[in-house]
C-alpha cells in the first residue's frame, strides 16, 4: 500500500508538471502568433508568468520526492558514518521546518488577497493563483518525507552507494 501511495504521489505530480508545460507552452505561443498578427493578447504576459511559478513550485516538490534538487551529497559522504545519520536528520528537519514556515505564511498571504484579481483578467482571483505557494510548499514536504526512508537507509550504509555494506 505504502509502494502504491508512492507511486501515485509521483504520478500525479507528474501528470501536474506536464499539465501545466503543456498550458505554458499554448499559452505563450498564442501570445507570440497573436502579436504577430498585430493583435496582442492582454493576459498572456500575466498568465505566462503564473503558470511559470506554478511549474516551479509543483517541479520543486517532484524534485524534492525524486531527491533531484540541490544537494551537498559529497558533504554527507564524506562525514565519517558515525555522524551522518544525524547530519541528514538535521538536514531534512530544516528543510521539512522551511517548506512548513513556507506554507504557513503562504497560507497567511492567501487570506491578505481576498478581493484582489488580476490585472488582466479581473474575472480571475489573486487568490487563486497565489495559492500555488502553501500548495506547493506542502506537496515539497510530502515528497520529502516520502522519500526519506531511503535517505535514512542509505546514511547508515557505510558507502552511500553500496546498501550491502551497512555499518555492524
Amino acid at each position: 500500500m505504502w509502494s502504491r501511495f508512492r507511486n501515485g504521489f509521483e504520478r500525479l505530480l507528474e501528470i501536474i508538471v506536464a499539465l501545466i508545460m503543456v498550458a505554458l507552452v499554448v499559452v505563450v505561443v498564442l501570445g507570440v502568433v497573436y502579436r504577430k498578427a498585430g493583435h496582442s493578447l492582454s493576459w498572456y504576459d500575466e498568465i505566462a508568468s503564473i503558470l511559470l511559478a506554478w511549474l516551479t513550485y509543483y517541479g520543486a516538490a517532484l524534485a524534492a520526492y525524486k531527491r533531484a534538487h540541490i544537494g551537498f551529497s559529497g558533504l554527507v559522504d564524506a562525514t565519517p558514518p558515525p555522524w551522518r545519520l544525524a547530519i541528514v536528520i538535521v538536514a531534512e528537519l530544516c528543510i521539512i521546518s522551511f517548506f512548513a514556515l513556507l506554507a504557513w505564511m503562504g497560507y497567511i498571504v492567501l487570506e491578505a488577497l481576498v478581493g484582489d484579481t488580476l490585472v488582466s483578467l479581473p474575472q480571475i482571483e489573486v487568490q487563486y493563483t497565489q495559492s500555488v505557494i502553501p500548495i506547493g510548499a506542502v506537496l515539497f514536504i510530502i515528497g520529502q518525507l516520502l522519500s526519506l526512508p531511503e535517505v535514512l537507509r542509505e546514511a547508515r550504509a557505510l558507502t552511500p552507494h553500496h546498501p550491502k555494506m551497512q555499518e555492524p
